[in-house]
């Protein structure tokens, strides 16, 4: 469930627990992020027990990092993008009935890997 590519980022970069905030200049719906990113347990859980997770799965989307502020929104991988991939945020009143709407995604970053 969760990509080998992203293990390894998260791994070799010894970044779970680790906060990061992206500005509102940066960040591509500039919206500004503040994040931690989530141990592969809490991505499992995140993606399987909980939504908007448990949707954005079926749709190709991984949890990988949570809000820290306060919103409850959680940032994403799109596995179908590979290795490097964008960061999306998925909104937690995004689901509508078996989808995400279309309003409900938003891409933070080009490449997660930006966040370094």
């Amino acid at each position: 469930m969760i990509p080998a590519y992203w293990r390894s980022f998260i791994s070799v970069n010894d970044i779970i627990g680790c906060d990061f905030e992206v500005s509102e200049e940066d960040d591509l719906s500039q919206l500004g992020a503040d994040m931690r990113i989530m141990s592969i347990e809490q991505c499992i859980s995140e993606a399987t027990e909980c939504y908007p997770g448990i949707v954005a799965l079926k749709e190709g989307y991984v949890p990988v990092a949570m809000c820290l502020a306060g919103s409850g929104d959680y940032y994403y991988i799109k596995t179908t993008e590979g290795e490097n991939g964008s960061l999306y945020r998925v909104y937690h009143d995004a689901v509508d009935g078996n989808h995400i709407a279309s309003s409900g995604i938003e891409k933070v970053l080009n490449r997660y890997v930006s966040l370094l």
